[in-house]
């Protein structure tokens, strides 16, 4: 079921929020054997709170959105319940407070059903990087779920929550989002608080809703979005409400297809691509062709910029403080060595070596960053011709887990996503039809801060097709 689905059931009483979350948390548990997508299951607390909710609901002192189930991808910090990050690092680690979007969701009274499974510190596209093992696609048990927010996207089409929270550093929403077929949302940098988001590249991550629907996406923006004085990156924006924006008339709209990355686009995505441009052209939307080039360049940009930055962020953890610790050093050097060897997985221990490489190449930081503002300003380049711009998500479908894959190729899974996040743009994915039945998407992006104007293009979308409304049968 969507919210909508779940807030009109509670109202009416064909369930009570108990009855939901009871039966929620049994599936959870049933699936997460073959799925894998929980780290944490929250049984007692989730209980405890739907008990609450329908207290509160008898006595009509709760809000619509009271007992509504959510869960949290496992890098947003939960006061006294346990935050991996899919790490052995912190296999142990309860953190003291909520991250701020944790706790405007708590507020709002919806109902944390867990932690989802994601890739270690948040490095990975397909979701095979975790401490906890890998998360597997409810659409065929044989294929990855996608990553780095696999989890979460495994468990929504799965039918297993209505909505989750993600962050993106390079296609962590998206990629999972396409490969799973849901609704992905990926906000503009700034726009939301990163305070209790366990950061992987600070100036490339950001958190997002994932749900079936842009409407569910917008339920929850609502929620989280708002000015937070805990993060210094976070900007004092007007806060709306995103449900008002979907149904705007789209008439005389501009979309931008850039030819950069159409140029190679295997046939069966590209027709499914051509369909969706027929869909929105029936609309009243015109199309163009537009250019965005340095799609190659750009992944070198964001890998020397992300692996640089992950070095600095996870130099925290070496065994003093908090986490994984290797007991009875002989010395400071050999604990800080063999607690990071044996505390971080072997990407992880690729990207911090990598980004330590750079931080004393000073130069190539310095370079990848000219790359990042050109590609920022290409982007402005193009809104000024279009409202919006259509790439694709990825030009295939989730793959078979446990293939040998060639380092160079799992680098380019990002191809089509690591631009957004360099300029910092916001981006949606939206499901758009099956290919050798599997879900593939189609990323709708638009200026800074523009998210009401994305959320009205992608649900026009979901209006007029029925993509977003297909579940595996795994239950």
């Amino acid at each position: 079921m969507t919210i909508i689905d779940i807030i009109k059931g509670l109202k009416n009483n064909h369930f009570s929020c108990y009855e939901l979350i009871n039966f929620l948390l049994k599936t959870i548990k049933k699936n997460n054997k073959s799925l894998n997508n929980f780290i944490t299951i929250e049984y007692k607390n989730a209980l405890k709170d739907a008990n609450k909710s329908d207290f509160l609901r008898k006595f009509n002192q709760n809000n619509e959105l009271h007992g509504v189930p959510i869960a949290f991808k496992d890098l947003f910090c939960t006061k006294g319940i346990k935050t991996t990050c899919g790490s052995k690092m912190l296999t142990n680690f309860i953190p003291t407070y909520n991250s701020t979007l944790i706790e405007r969701i708590k507020h709002a009274g919806l109902i944390n059903l867990g932690k989802t499974n994601m890739d270690e510190f948040a490095m990975g596209s397909f979701n095979e990087n975790s401490f906890f093992g890998l998360v597997k696609n409810p659409w065929n048990l044989k294929l990855v779920s996608g990553g780095s927010s696999g989890g979460s996207a495994s468990a929504i089409s799965a039918g297993l929550i209505p909505v989750s929270l993600g962050t993106d550093t390079g296609g962590s929403i998206r990629l999972p989002s396409s490969f799973c077929g849901i609704t992905g949302l990926k906000t503009s940098y700034g726009f939301l608080s990163r305070y209790g988001i366990i950061s992987y590249s600070s100036s490339l991550d950001q958190a997002g809703p994932m749900a079936h629907t842009v409407k569910d996406c917008a339920i929850l923006l609502n929620i989280i979005s708002g000015y937070d004085t805990f993060d210094s990156t976070n900007l004092n924006l007007q806060k709306n409400n995103y449900l008002k924006f979907l149904n705007n008339s789209l008439k005389g709209k501009k979309i931008g297809l850039p030819i950069e990355y159409f140029k190679n686009i295997a046939a069966k995505v590209s027709y499914i691509i051509q369909e969706t441009i027929n869909v929105y052209t029936k609309l009243g939307i015109e199309f163009f062709d537009i250019s965005l080039p340095y799609i190659d360049t750009a992944i070198s940009a964001y890998y020397i910029i992300a692996s640089a930055e992950a070095a600095s962020n996870l130099a925290k953890y070496d065994g003093i403080k908090f986490g994984y610790y290797k007991r009875n050093p002989k010395s400071l050097e050999e604990l800080y060595f063999k607690t990071r060897t044996k505390g971080f997985g072997k990407e992880v221990k690729n990207r911090i070596l990598i980004g330590a490489y750079l931080l004393n190449k000073y130069n190539y930081l310095i370079k990848a960053k000219k790359i990042r503002k050109i590609i920022y300003n290409n982007f402005i380049k193009s809104f000024k011709k279009v409202d919006c711009i259509f790439i694709p998500t990825t030009n295939y479908v989730a793959k078979q887990i446990h293939t040998k894959k060639n380092k160079t190729l799992n680098i380019q899974e990002d191809i089509y996503t690591i631009s957004v996040n360099l300029a910092g743009l916001p981006s949606i994915n939206i499901p758009i039809g099956f290919v050798n039945k599997c879900p593939i998407g189609l990323q709708v992006i638009t200026p800074h801060f523009t998210e009401h104007l994305l959320l009205n293009i992608a649900h026009y979308f979901q209006q007029h097709t029925h993509w977003h409304l297909n579940y595996p049968n795994v239950l």
